[in-house]
């Protein structure tokens, strides 16, 4: 089926409202990150944690890897089906860190001071990751590179692009996205799109 197309039969995998697509479309708000030199990136672990850490890229890309397969659903009503990701599982980035008591809540840090919210057992979720390669290939700066979030039961500007850093909070708070007008959960299954829905 191609971009424009509604989907004729409404299954388990197409939410209410939505479009499916063979291409991945571009979108994001301000200027896209290229980066030249590595040594530069970093992911840093904060807020409500025993000790705060960065990571090096080179760190990161030594975490063991997995394969994911997703359908993901942007609040712009396109869907793309059967995604196959490299990246890495959430489960083993938090074996590098341990909470503090009253952690409810992640806030997802991005290139440009871009933000995103999640609750923590939304963001820890088996299906929840961290994505440098999609069908086979580099993720591109426009897409990501050279990390995203990938949280695919929720609409996809919740997966956030150019991620440097992982705050967890003690209780839930607005991101860049959820201050300007979109709903502060996001579930593509409930067309959970803008804060009136």
């Amino acid at each position: 089926m191609l971009f424009g197309q509604k989907s004729q039969e409404r299954n388990d995998r197409v939410p209410p409202g939505q479009t499916l697509t063979q291409s991945w479309p571009v979108l994001h708000y301000g200027s896209v990150p290229y980066y030249k030199d590595m040594s530069q990136w970093d992911l840093r672990l904060f807020g409500l944690v025993e000790e705060e850490f960065s990571m090096s890229y080179e760190d990161f890309m030594d975490l063991p890897r997995k394969e994911f397969a997703n359908d993901i659903h942007c609040v712009t009503t396109w869907s793309k089906l059967d995604n196959v990701w490299e990246g890495i599982a959430v489960s083993e980035l938090m074996s590098k860190v341990k909470l503090k008591p009253g952690a409810t809540h992640v806030m997802l840090h991005a290139e440009h001071g871009w933000t995103t919210n999640l609750p923590l057992e939304d963001f820890l979720q088996e299906t929840s990751f961290l994505g440098i390669r999609h069908n086979g290939e580099w993720l591109t700066p426009d897409h990501g590179y050279p990390v995203r979030m990938v949280v695919p039961h929720l609409y996809f500007w919740k997966s956030a692009k150019w991620l440097r850093g992982i705050e967890f909070m003690p209780k839930d708070k607005p991101g860049f996205w959820e201050r300007n007008g979109y709903h502060m959960y996001g579930d593509p299954f409930l067309e959970q799109r803008y804060d009136f829905d």
